[in-house]
């Protein structure tokens, strides 16, 4: 069995993720088509709207179940057809994962000039902070309305922003006063403002995950301050937010694709993963990679899809109206 052509069909924001860019042929050859049998041709179509939505809905019902055709979306789709987003078309268990390279560190920070440092800071803040946010369905949206849910912070999100390279400049124009986003990302992307000093300094308060890297090692995780400040109700909140960070910007192909080429994909994307061409690069974008097998991933799903009715009441506001996508 060889393949001959295959396509990415991409869903990003004007700037990709550094994860998704590394994998493509214009930053590295040891692309997933390496790995595949009969090496075939990578072509990456870049596929915007709705925040991956469109990409999502069309891997699932338009695209040919031949293995040829790779879908990278939002893994936070799947929680919103557990809510019942009308807007998810498709049944993401049906959904053949091929595995994906990172995890997501949602983390929150705000700028020095705010004069709040710490997590305790922005709870006992007397006035709301502006946090800057793409749109409803993201980071940077959803996990200040569930701080202000479980915690009793007074966030105020102003979405609309292209991206977090917009909120960035944001923050910079004290536009804004912090973010939610991930870690992976933020570590990079924002190393400037995390480096400077005085108001000018971006600072992490509040973080998931596990790193050992000095700017967010020591701060409160999530899952125990929510668990000890909010209990059992608001524990059940975040735990059914938070499984999409294990499996961020998954690889999959349509439904009813072949075992036998789905299992090919598997094998080539660990391996790809494993490719010293591809860590170099990886290790130059100062990317953190974290792989997480389909098998895993199809777990994960399960796990969102069997969200209880009371966290999903309580999730409902996750869903964006009509005309906010």
């Amino acid at each position: 069995m060889n393949f001959t052509r295959a396509r990415r069909s991409v869903s990003s924001s004007a700037s990709p993720p550094a994860e998704v860019t590394t994998l493509t042929p214009a930053r590295s050859r040891a692309t997933i088509g390496k790995h595949v049998p009969g090496n075939p041709t990578t072509v990456v179509e870049n596929m915007d709207g709705a925040g991956s939505m469109i990409a999502a809905n069309t891997l699932y019902r338009k695209s040919d179940p031949d293995g040829l055709t790779i879908g990278i979306f939002n893994s936070a789709l799947v929680l919103r057809q557990a809510l019942g987003d009308r807007a998810a078309r498709f049944d993401a268990s049906k959904f053949g994962w091929i595995g994906t390279p990172s995890v997501g560190l949602p983390t929150c920070a705000v700028m020095g000039f705010t004069g709040v440092k710490t997590l305790d800071d922005v709870i006992n803040s007397k006035k709301s902070l502006k946090m800057g946010s793409t749109r409803p369905g993201a980071t940077t949206d959803d996990l200040p309305r569930i701080l202000n849910l479980t915690l009793g912070t007074k966030f105020e999100t102003i979405s609309g922003f292209t991206g977090t390279s917009r909120i960035r400049i944001a923050l910079q124009k004290r536009e804004v006063d912090g973010v939610c986003f991930g870690w992976e990302s933020m570590r990079t992307t924002g190393r400037a403002m995390l480096d400077a000093s005085g108001d000018d300094k971006l600072i992490p308060f509040i973080t998931h995950g596990n790193s050992e890297e000095p700017e967010v090692k020591n701060l409160p995780r999530l899952t125990e301050t929510i668990k000890a400040k909010a209990g059992d109700e608001g524990l059940a909140i975040l735990n059914a937010w938070l499984p999409q960070y294990e499996f961020q910007r998954p690889f999959s192909v349509p439904p009813k694709t072949p075992k036998d080429r789905l299992a090919t994909l598997r094998k080539a994307f660990k391996t790809t993963l494993e490719d010293p061409e591809f860590k170099s690069e990886a290790k130059k974008s100062k990317l953190l990679l974290t792989y997480v097998s389909g098998e895993e991933i199809q777990k994960h799903v399960a796990t969102i899809l069997a969200t209880p009715p009371n966290a999903k009441q309580k999730l409902s506001f996750l869903v964006p109206k009509k005309g906010q996508n």
